[in-house]
């Protein structure tokens, strides 16, 4: 008798359609139809000579034809007489050390992080994002990220305007003196942009558009991320606010940059003293298993999410919004894309956005 054995690191996650294997070991997704799921099911229970018994002759074919994808892409393996017992399963556990992981910024005056290092330091927090609508100086980019030094900031990620004083050898001198930017993102920038090599420690992107914080949120393949942290936090929390903490152009301190619920306000309370507000963590916990139709998603464990801008549609017992991601123009039930801003369906909630 023979026996397929899946690997403990594919994650299946089953969508109205289809479902997407995840390979958390090589940290990446494929999409197949939902008969492997349930040929995957049946792997688990029976050995494959009594599953190939149950079929005619055609649909053998088609599930050695399966099998063999399987083993093809190294998602498992074959043993004989029994499955192999060895292999303890994958714990699908999530833990974070730091209280807080990620704070964002939206910049008005660089001199607002030295009120926020204290709480950066003492919360744990490992990544910082900064919004500016203002363009940064070779110095001021420079002191933002030596403010940090000897803390447990791990990388600090900034969006600024472009402006005619960068060139390759303004990146290069930064890049020899920071140690926790990792990523640079200027917008407004002309097309004759000059060409970043690889060597900085950092990324470097330009971008011609005009780039506002509202345009966050947007659900899109390429901001899906398969990794084993990324998954295990969606499977347990909301990957879009869980240990997040945001602050606005007014110092308000929120959950979100975006979203309406103030706890506070940078000048008067500490990102320690908002942790306690009622009510600050309650999106929190919140998984895509609970929000209307990210529940039929095949991708929602690699995705993003979005709760500061939704459709408005649907509101839990708790009184948390549960309506599907404004911004996302996936649908599961079809299986096809289409532009958000397009549908119909979204039209009220976009007009009520507009209106605030």
């Amino acid at each position: 008798m023979k026996y397929f054995n899946l690997f403990s690191t594919i994650f299946i996650t089953k969508g109205a359609k289809r479902i997407l294997m995840s390979d958390l070991q090589r940290n990446t997704s494929e999409l197949y139809p939902l008969e492997l799921y349930e040929l995957i099911q049946e792997l688990k229970a029976h050995p494959i000579d009594h599953i190939l018994r149950n079929y005619d002759q055609e649909s053998r074919e088609i599930v050695q034809e399966y099998v063999d994808l399987l083993l093809e892409k190294e998602y498992g393996f074959i043993t004989e007489n029994d499955w192999d017992h060895n292999f303890s399963p994958l714990s699908y556990e999530y833990n974070e050390y730091s209280t807080i992981s990620n704070v964002f910024i939206e910049l008005g005056n660089v001199d607002i992080l030295h009120q926020v290092k204290h709480s950066i330091e003492n919360l744990g927090v490992r990544h910082l994002v900064i919004f500016s609508t203002s363009q940064f100086s070779f110095d001021e980019l420079l002191k933002i990220d030596q403010l940090f030094t000897n803390t447990s900031l791990e990388n600090i990620e900034i969006f600024s305007p472009h402006h005619h004083q960068l060139d390759h050898h303004y990146l290069e001198d930064l890049s020899e003196k920071v140690s926790r930017i990792h990523s640079l993102v200027f917008y407004n920038s002309a097309s004759s942009s000059f060409k970043v090599n690889n060597r900085f420690r950092f990324t470097v992107n330009f971008i011609q558009q005009d780039v506002k914080i509202s345009s966050c949120g947007k659900v899109d393949l390429k901001y899906f991320n398969t990794n084993l942290p990324k998954v295990l936090e969606a499977i347990n929390h909301n990957s879009c606010l869980h240990k997040k903490i945001g602050i606005d152009i007014n110092g308000n301190i929120k959950n979100c940059p975006l979203m309406p619920e103030i706890y506070g306000n940078i000048n008067h309370n500490s990102l320690e003293e908002v942790l306690k507000q009622p009510g600050f963590k309650k999106y929190w916990n919140l998984t895509k298993d609970h929000i209307e139709t990210c529940k039929d998603c095949e991708f929602r464990n690699i995705c993003t999410d979005c709760r500061a801008y939704t459709e408005l549609t649907h509101i839990n017992k708790e009184g948390l919004d549960i309506s599907k991601p404004l911004k996302c123009g996936y649908n599961p039930y079809s299986g096809e894309w289409e532009e958000w801003t397009q549908n119909p369906l979204k039209s009220k909630a976009i007009q009520q956005y507009r209106a605030l």
